[in-house]
């Protein structure tokens, strides 16, 4: 009995000073995974360097623990993505995520990171099903749902009177939310949707299609190349002589201009966050993101920024204790932090609510072509999907 008794005293000694040390954590490991090459590399890029440029406001620290990041490039391959995010779940052990630029690939990710009961902070990504029936208590989104910015651009649309209205995306989760989005809130014709291959770089059959439908407005969601490639084919085409284009603040956004240039000029655009947001901030963070990369920030740099300022947030909620995954996650949703956008809160499915806006690409004082912020499209805007989620 005295042997056993040994035991269960040794036992109990081992087991206190496990969960000891496990609330006294010496730094917060972070898990970053994102689109570094391909066609969408500029948008991982910019994520990547907004997160990197809050870690350095911060001394590299999170609620004063010392931050190690752990990147990878998924590829903008969800099997890619899927070994990676593993490898940091169960090597490398990482507190919290973030990064996945592509809804496809975080939808193949998502319950490897939901079953290691490790936090996901999207910083783009916002697929329609972790905002509705598949919400999840270790999801959260800082940038946006998918259809979000796409319904901004469907009222605008139908306010500004165009009535008949080629769309254009990719065939993948966040193409089809993209274009539900849109016709959510514009109330016109829709001459066609045309989906075409993700990652597509060449639009010939796609422009000679919309030539034949003779839109009065073309509204297309492209992120990356894709954008970038199709902009500058549609203009080369004429195409723009007859129909005015819009999109997505992501597909009109600064890394896009820098690579399009003059023919984007005129091209209207939603975004919940503009470079010229009068906060301080958003003046902070867009002077000093120019200083440390020598170029306009983008709304993905805006959000990868947000995600490191609201893990930070987090952090300090819960005093260090970030083994406390319960606590950890009612700090993340407390939300805690000054975005560079303004005002922010979660719904209930963990998505943002707040405001968007139009934007027009203009060339400014400076001679340069840059996105001017116009005014509040949807004020205090949540998702549609935020009904179906059972969380409260």
């Amino acid at each position: 009995m005295k042997f056993v008794s040994v035991i269960r005293y040794s036992a109990l000694a081992v087991a206190l000073s496990a969960a000891l040390t496990a609330q006294a954590a010496d730094k917060v490991k972070v898990g970053m995974v994102t689109t570094l090459s391909g066609a969408g590399a500029g948008l991982g890029v910019d994520i990547r360097d907004g997160f990197s440029l809050a870690l350095k406001h911060l001394d590299n620290k999170f609620g004063g623990l010392p931050v190690e990041v752990i990147s990878g490039d998924d590829q903008q391959n969800p099997d890619a993505a899927k070994q990676l995010v593993d490898k940091l779940l169960k090597r490398d052990k990482v507190d919290m995520m973030t990064g996945i630029v592509f809804s496809n690939v975080m939808l193949a990710v998502g319950p490897s990171v939901f079953n290691a009961k490790t936090h996901y902070i999207s910083a783009n990504a916002g697929p329609s099903q972790y905002a509705g029936e598949q919400c999840n208590p270790y999801f959260f989104n800082v940038a946006w749902q998918n259809d979000n910015l796409h319904e901004a651009v469907g009222k605008h649309v139908t306010e500004k009177g165009f009535k008949n209205v080629a769309l254009v995306a990719p065939n993948y989760p966040a193409g089809k939310d993209a274009l539900a989005g849109f016709k959510r809130f514009y109330k016109g014709k829709v001459a066609d949707e045309i989906y075409t291959k993700l990652g597509q770089l060449d639009y010939g059959a796609e422009l000679a299609q919309i030539r034949s439908l003779k839109p009065d407005a073309v509204y297309i969601f492209l992120p990356g190349g894709m954008g970038i490639n199709f902009i500058k084919q549609f203009v080369d085409a004429g195409l723009s002589r007859n129909a005015q284009l819009f999109g997505p603040g992501f597909s009109a956004d600064e890394d896009i201009i820098k690579a399009v240039g003059a023919p984007m000029l005129g091209m209207f655009n939603a975004s919940q966050w503009g470079h010229d947001m009068d906060n301080a901030q958003n003046k902070r963070f867009v002077a000093d993101f120019q200083k440390e990369y020598g170029r306009l920030p983008s709304l993905y740099a805006s959000q990868g920024y947000d995600a490191a300022m609201l893990m930070d947030s987090a952090v300090r909620g819960v005093k260090g204790k970030i083994e406390d995954k319960e606590a950890l996650g009612k700090a993340i949703k407390a939300a805690n932090f000054k975005s560079v956008r303004g005002d922010f809160k979660f719904n209930n499915n963990q998505f943002p609510v707040q405001n968007y806006y139009t934007r027009v690409i203009v060339q400014d004082a400076q001679g340069r072509v840059t996105n001017k912020t116009l005014g509040v499209v949807l004020a205090n805007h949540g998702d549609a999907y935020a009904s179906a989620c059972k969380m409260k």
